[in-house]
């Protein structure tokens, strides 16, 4: 594969930081979802708003940088004509780490609760940019790529 990048030309300054990007998800049934993120792929609840089953904002931290926003569709969010829908990449540090989560994932197709169930989509394999990774579905149809490719920084 051919790095087909301009590294001679920025368009902008590029700060280091490990916590500015948070991708942001609708689920109609995101208590559901919450569960899924937490036990299945290991992010940590740093906030959830809402009362019973609806979630009016949860922040849920990426244990290596990061996280993600949801909340549930049905509150007038622009992000409800996009429920249950997207896709996002997850870095994680070495290959073992990555095996071991992969491991979890299948492990959750047996799980008790549904909520919690995710669907290998891509297999575990090692890509020719240098990642080793995979991608699972949640059981609401998000999508879910894990791997060890981090791009590089100015």
């Amino acid at each position: 594969m051919t790095n087909t990048t301009n590294s001679t030309q920025q368009s902008a300054t590029v700060t280091p930081t490990l916590d500015t990007v948070w991708p942001c998800f609708a689920y109609t049934d995101a208590r559901g979802a919450i569960r899924f993120l937490v036990d299945t792929l290991g992010f940590a609840e740093a906030e959830v708003y809402g009362e019973g089953d609806r979630v009016d904002h949860a922040a849920l931290l990426w244990p290596h940088g990061g996280g993600v926003m949801l909340g549930s569709t049905g509150r007038g969010s622009p992000l409800d004509q996009h429920a249950d829908r997207g896709t996002a990449y997850l870095v994680l540090p070495d290959d073992a780490t990555v095996d071991a989560l992969y491991e979890r994932v299948l492990a959750s197709a047996q799980a008790e609760d549904p909520a919690v169930r995710a669907t290998v989509t891509v297999e575990l394999r090692d890509e020719d940019y240098g990642s080793h990774g995979f991608t699972c579905r949640d059981p609401h149809g998000v999508y879910w790529t894990i791997g060890t490719y981090r791009p590089r920084r100015p």
